[in-house]
């Protein structure tokens, strides 16, 4: 887009139709405020994305005459005025965003589900939607053009007649036909990452947790994992698929389960007999980092590569967030330490929001972190949460710096730090060029 020009406001009529304003402009959130984007953070929305509306919830927007931002209830078409709704964007893996959609969130009437909610905008010049974000990953393996269900199907009866007993096999053919989950589908496509869930249990009880909510909140998007594998179940599926898939990564700890560190010692045997019976591959563990001793087990017992959730490195916000049962943000540090000093590739799985991420104080905290841990990787995940409800929960209030700023300034500090979204081959833990990784050029 040409400088000082800005993209269009979207919104959507009663029935859900998205039409472009011709003259009032996109805005963003950051936070509970409402922002301009700046020209650096508009890129076309990724192919793959989704574009939907926010119910019932009038958007903002830039208003150049006025010089303000201006809520929109209703708009003129042809002889009458009818209500609007705020759209929003979903993005393809791989991007992160840096602005919320701007609308009145007090006017919500609904709690949102398990989404990450993106601002998105149309630029007239190019006619394409725009959404503020940046891409952090290259890898494209995740992009849903590559997950044909037709072909999905016959592999999965297969598989299933080939190891008719196995109770992790059902769980993960669940997860690839009804949640089309791209990782179940791997196994069964037999290439990159699978996934091998293995606790029915948690010792976080997560706003935003996708297998589990309360009642009173918004629908969970899976249903758990209701037993524990044993090693010979995982290792039934985890051993063909090192041995013969296309960059073969296995992982614990995924949306249908709870934390896999409650089962280490059943995680750690089946590792070591994977590690016993194969060079090839890598093997991953997902968790909240509860409990070091365990982590250490882990470590010992061959794991090549660990990624510990976190939406906030300030003990306050990931209290009011993950709200522990039995275990400290200090037990997570000394976790992410741990794995760090037994010479294990470390991740963190950042739940990114703009105006909790980028908060200054949030920031300072990170650069303190990652010196303290020295982890190679931020996994920057757009956290999928009702925004409005997490600012509440979170009790933040105002804007950060902006999430472009804020991954300035973390790379400026630490050039070898990667940004990525999706767990790696141990091949490529260390590729080269690091300090010159971000921004990914579009």
């Amino acid at each position: 887009m040409k400088p000082g020009v800005l993209p269009r406001l979207l919104y959507a009529d009663e029935r859900g139709t998205i039409f472009d304003h011709p003259e009032l402009c996109m805005a963003g959130m950051n936070g509970t405020e409402a922002v301009l984007p700046e020209g650096v953070e508009l890129i076309p929305l990724p192919e793959g994305s989704r574009i939907f509306t926010i119910p019932d919830t009038p958007p903002l927007a830039w208003d150049q005459r006025r010089r303000s931002f201006v809520p929109v209830d209703t708009i003129r078409h042809g002889r009458k005025r009818v209500r609007v709704q705020a759209v929003s964007a979903f993005m393809a893996p791989g991007y992160v965003r840096t602005l919320l959609p701007a609308c009145d969130y007090s006017r919500k009437k609904v709690h949102l589900p398990l989404w990450s909610y993106t601002a998105v905008g149309w630029d007239p010049e190019r006619e394409r939607f725009v959404v503020a974000a940046s891409r952090v990953d290259v890898n494209d393996n995740w992009n849903p053009c590559n997950y044909d269900d037709r072909k999905l199907d016959p592999l999965v009866r297969k598989m299933l007649a080939e190891f008719p007993h196995n109770r992790l096999l059902e769980q993960l053919a669940r997860c690839a036909v009804d949640y089309h989950c791209f990782a179940a589908k791997n196994l069964f496509f037999r290439r990159w990452e699978a996934p091998l869930p293995t606790s029915p249990t948690c010792n976080s009880r997560c706003l935003g947790c996708i297998s589990l909510q309360p009642s009173e909140c918004c629908p969970s998007n899976h249903e758990r994992i209701g037993f524990v594998p044993t090693p010979e179940e995982l290792c039934q599926l985890a051993l063909p698929h090192l041995n013969e898939a296309s960059d073969p990564i296995v992982s614990y700890g995924q949306g249908c389960e709870g934390d896999p560190i409650l089962q280490a010692e059943t995680i750690a045997e089946a590792t070591r007999r994977m590690k016993t019976a194969t060079s090839r591959g890598t093997v991953n563990f997902n968790s909240n980092g509860s409990f070091p001793d365990r982590v250490r087990l882990l470590c010992d017992a061959g794991m090549d590569s660990f990624r510990f959730s976190l939406n906030s490195v300030q003990e306050e916000f990931y209290n009011r967030y993950y709200r522990p049962v039995g275990y400290s943000f200090a037990q997570v540090l000394e976790s992410v330490k741990a794995a760090k000093e037994r010479g294990k590739f470390t991740m963190i799985n950042y739940l990114v929001s703009p105006g909790v991420t980028d908060g200054p104080e949030e920031v300072a905290a990170l650069l303190r972190f990652i010196d303290a841990t020295g982890i190679d990787m931020i996994q920057l995940r757009n956290l999928s949460i009702d925004p409005d409800f997490y600012h509440t929960q979170l009790r933040v209030r105002g804007k950060g710096i902006g999430m472009y700023l804020m991954m300035e300034k973390v790379k400026k500090s630490f050039p070898r730090i990667q940004y990525g979204y999706f767990n790696r081959t141990k091949e490529n833990f260390y590729p080269e060029g690091l300090e010159t990784s971000w921004p990914i050029k579009l």
